[in-house]
């Protein structure tokens, strides 16, 4: 949660990709609509789009001491 934003370095075909649909962001800035999730050391984003429609799981998958 205190995590900053990160910021891709390198060519533009390394943008910000929807690990779900695809879609890609407008520049290496993760929107601030998006969602950002770290799997296997890995940091994976979803777009708006799938963020909502996803959230359900994505509530299910937080450790209890957020509720």
């Amino acid at each position: 949660m205190d995590e900053e934003t990160r910021h891709l370095t390198g060519p533009a075909d390394e943008r910000l990709m929807c690990a779900s649909c695809g879609r890609s962001a407008d520049d290496a800035t993760a929107p601030a609509t998006w969602v950002c999730s770290v799997e296997s050391g890995r940091h994976q984003y979803l777009c708006d789009v799938c963020a909502r429609t996803h959230l359900r799981a994505i509530e299910g998958r937080l450790d209890s001491d957020w509720w």
